[in-house]
């Protein structure tokens, strides 16, 4: 009979805070990439009823389009892992609110999802373009699907998550408090921005589906506070490891 396999004596507990902290720097590093490369290699696409105008740019832009996808992919997954420290550091604090956690935690993964199947949208225009020629119609109908995505449907989770991580934060004294209100303050544009599905696709482009007013206002305030939480765990981590490690002695004994 083998003997039950152990992990080795002595193995520390990850430290959360700076699993977590990392995580955000790797947020506003990959986010600053996306931005140049969508800057420089992709740029402001046509308006959807222009078609040729629309095929030719995917054409032009499917390589730049493809690599903004891929970092856009790398960046969702840091998220996962902030989102995951976040929850752990409010629940090894206060247990009673890890239901509320667990809403923000689920909407930020849902958050996640959406993300990748618009990314899914916006890469498939960029690859059809690439089969003879393209076809407009097709890449009209993958563009529009993508700007729901990104636009009014990105806005409600975002707010959600946000408001959820605030609320925690303000409750569970886990994190300073500004970080919970600069949480609360971040999620009321989006709650705005939801409403840009029924503006169009195109004119004016700050209030359209999908147009920059929901990036400018709904998905960089939220990923400005993932690094500012970032910046202040790092900075607290030895605290976080000893709240951890009081929180499962505490278990062990009860």
């Amino acid at each position: 009979m083998t003997a039950e396999r152990r992990w080795p004596v002595g193995w520390r507990t990850p430290n959360v805070g700076l699993w977590t902290g990392f995580a955000a720097l790797g947020v506003a590093a990959l986010t600053a990439a996306e931005f140049v490369i969508r800057q420089v290699a992709v740029g402001p696409r046509p308006g959807l009823n222009e078609v040729e105008a629309l095929v030719e740019f995917n054409q032009r832009t499917h390589t730049g389009t493809l690599g903004v996808i891929l970092t856009d992919t790398v960046l969702m997954a840091v998220i996962i892992v902030f989102l995951s420290g976040f929850r752990q550091l409010i629940v090894q604090t206060r247990r009673d609110v890890q239901w509320i956690a667990d809403i923000g935690f689920s909407a930020g993964i849902a958050y996640v999802v959406v993300t990748l199947v618009g990314d899914g949208m916006e890469g498939g225009a960029a690859l059809d373009a690439t089969i003879d020629g393209g076809s407009g119609t097709v890449i009209r109908a993958l563009t529009v699907g993508h700007a729901l995505y990104f636009g009014s449907i990105g806005c409600v989770l975002t707010a959600v998550v946000s408001f959820a991580s605030g609320y925690i934060t303000l409750i569970s004294g886990a994190l300073p408090r500004w970080t919970g209100w600069l949480a609360v303050i971040v999620a009321l544009p989006p709650l705005v921005l939801a409403g840009t599905a029924f503006a169009g696709t195109d004119d004016p482009p700050f209030r359209a589906a999908g147009g920059w007013g929901s990036v400018a206002l709904g998905t960089f305030p939220w990923l400005a506070w993932i690094v500012a939480v970032g910046i202040v765990v790092i900075r607290g981590r030895a605290g976080h490891l000893e709240r951890a490690e009081l929180a499962r002695v505490h278990q062990s004994s009860a």
